[in-house]
């Protein structure tokens, strides 16, 4: 696990034969057993966006993409238990998010899907507030 992590951090390095759609960080982060560490720019360098801090505290730090494949925004936390806090709190809104270990990105449920391979976790839909549906057919 260590060297996938290794070889994930160093793609795209000097080998001429291969092309940055080749690198190791565009293999599925999930067929590798990678997910993206809980820093707000090394997610950002992943999903090919130069991102904008937006928020700096102690619990948690955000910072907002804007690219070509929509808007989105990173949030990671320097522990699990506020990650776990911050997703009480969205469930009001509901919703899907992007889900690691220590971050949370959030979106348009389509771009996460495209995100998703790049960095690992899980969709996670949350309820929000409001009458719960009957139970489905399926």
């Amino acid at each position: 696990m260590v060297l996938l992590l290794t070889v994930t951090a160093c793609g795209g390095g000097d080998d001429k034969g291969a092309s940055a759609k080749d690198s190791p960080a565009n293999v599925s982060a999930t067929v590798a057993g990678v997910v993206a560490p809980a820093k707000v720019e090394v997610i950002a360098g992943l999903t090919d966006c130069k991102v904008k801090i937006r928020t700096e505290a102690d619990q948690l730090r955000e910072g907002l993409c804007h690219t070509a494949k929509g808007d989105y925004l990173i949030t990671t936390f320097p522990a699990e238990k506020y990650k776990l806090t911050w997703l009480d709190a969205a469930a009001v809104y509901g919703g899907k998010y992007l889900v690691g270990t220590r971050w949370v990105v959030s979106g348009k449920p389509a771009l996460l899907e495209k995100l998703r391979p790049r960095l690992g976790g899980t969709i996670q839909q949350l309820r929000g507030v409001g009458p719960t549906p009957g139970p489905s057919a399926s």
